[in-house]
């Protein structure tokens, strides 16, 4: 057991049996944060196993079977196979997931998200009240781009956090919301929004071996005033200089429904000889990051390398292929939040930051009712893999 396990003082009686349901689209990272969580708690010396309130405490598994089956007009249903009465649930969802399909009518359809979050809301109907408390594991939040209203708009993030709230989910759990003002749509329930910047360190410094990590060597890029709070974060951590780029749009035209960008302005110190750090919520296209690298380069940055929680790469990978080979970008980094593709786990370019343990590290300390500041932030267990870095003993 982990030195970091030892610490967490978990000794208070937990809130329910541990019951987790990680939805079609996320068994595989649900099946890692199953397997942390059933070694951690069969090693566990507690006083109390033999106590009704740490009733199957350890078991084999905490993955409760379930099933969405459908119909062959594309309704469906959802169906919990074993008994959820009294139990602390935990519900896994990615709504990014698109290799999933149905037969709809006859026809193959790709899973959207809306589809996923009604699959969401089957489970939880199928739950009908009897779990002692349902906790929500979005990675990535469900409609969360479409946050503010800016003219006559659906505010859809709003809703469907006002939706679950009303099924009764008691809390939320997401990863880099776009913009964590939406938790204002539900202010008397549970919402978290976890920030993965430990992981990217992590991911970074395992594959990279010659980084100077100082003020001189590096500097943290945000590619917009959107996303300034991650990198102000990460730079601070580290002891970074950080930038960052606006994009300065064309008021007096639209373009496919938006105003197109004319240039990305850079704002910050000089970067030449600098390795960078660019952070971001999520790679799409990622048109704007590879836009930000090239602009990097023109000033003389050194190696540049694309931090982003969720790598959905929505046009595919080869910008990212031509841009390793003209030495544009150094690496990739996102997390396995969301669905990534076989194809994506083979480049030479891309480092994935697993995710799961950090997952099974809160559900453990939630079920215990026990807080999760510590967890929230990763400053010490950040200094302290620096350290081990420039002693190279990572």
């Amino acid at each position: 057991m982990s030195r970091r396990e030892e610490m967490t003082n978990l000794e208070t009686i937990p809130v329910g049996s541990l019951g987790i349901i990680p939805l079609e689209g996320c068994k595989s990272l649900g099946e890692k944060v199953n397997n942390y969580l059933v070694d951690w708690r069969t090693q566990r010396e507690n006083e109390h196993h033999d106590s009704l309130a740490f009733a199957g405490y350890q078991r084999d598994s905490y993955i409760l079977q379930t099933k969405v089956p459908r119909f062959g007009s594309g309704e469906a249903k959802g169906v919990i196979l074993e008994s959820v009465r009294g139990t602390d649930l935990y519900i896994l969802v990615d709504v990014a997931n698109y290799s999933l399909t149905y037969s709809l009518c006859g026809h193959t359809n790709h899973m959207s998200p809306d589809d996923h979050y009604q699959d969401l809301k089957r489970i939880i109907a199928a739950v009908g009240g009897k779990a002692r408390r349902i906790t929500v594991i979005m990675p990535f939040l469900y409609e969360s781009r479409q946050h503010k209203r800016s003219a006559r708009e659906s505010l859809d993030c709003a809703l469907a956090l006002q939706e679950l709230v009303h099924m009764g989910v008691d809390n939320i759990i997401t990863f880099d919301a776009h913009d964590p003002r939406v938790q204002n749509a539900i202010p008397l329930h549970g919402f978290e929004t976890v920030q993965p910047t430990y992981q990217f360190i992590k991911g970074l410094l395992r594959n990279v071996k010659d980084l100077t990590i100082d003020s001189k060597h590096m500097m943290v890029i945000s590619p917009d005033e959107g996303g300034m709070s991650r990198a102000i974060y990460m730079a601070n951590v580290l002891g970074l200089d950080m930038g960052m780029f606006y994009k300065r749009r064309d008021y007096t035209q639209i373009v496919d429904g938006r105003n197109p960008i004319v240039a990305h302005e850079f704002l910050g110190n000089d970067v030449s000889g600098q390795d960078v750090i660019v952070i971001d919520d999520m790679i799409s296209s990622g048109e704007s990051v590879i836009e930000v690298a090239t602009e990097l380069k023109k000033r003389n940055a050194n190696r540049i390398y694309i931090c982003a929680t969720f790598g959905l790469f929505t046009n595919g990978l080869e910008k990212f292929d031509i841009a390793y080979e003209q030495g544009l970008i150094s690496g990739v980094l996102t997390t396995n939040l969301v669905y990534q593709t076989p194809e994506l786990l083979q480049k030479e370019y891309y480092i994935s930051c697993d995710m799961s343990k950090y997952i099974a590290y809160i559900i453990d300390t939630l079920n215990h009712d026990t807080s999760i500041s510590s967890l929230l932030n990763p400053n010490e267990r950040i200094q302290k893999l620096v350290t081990k870095y420039k002693n190279k003993e990572l």
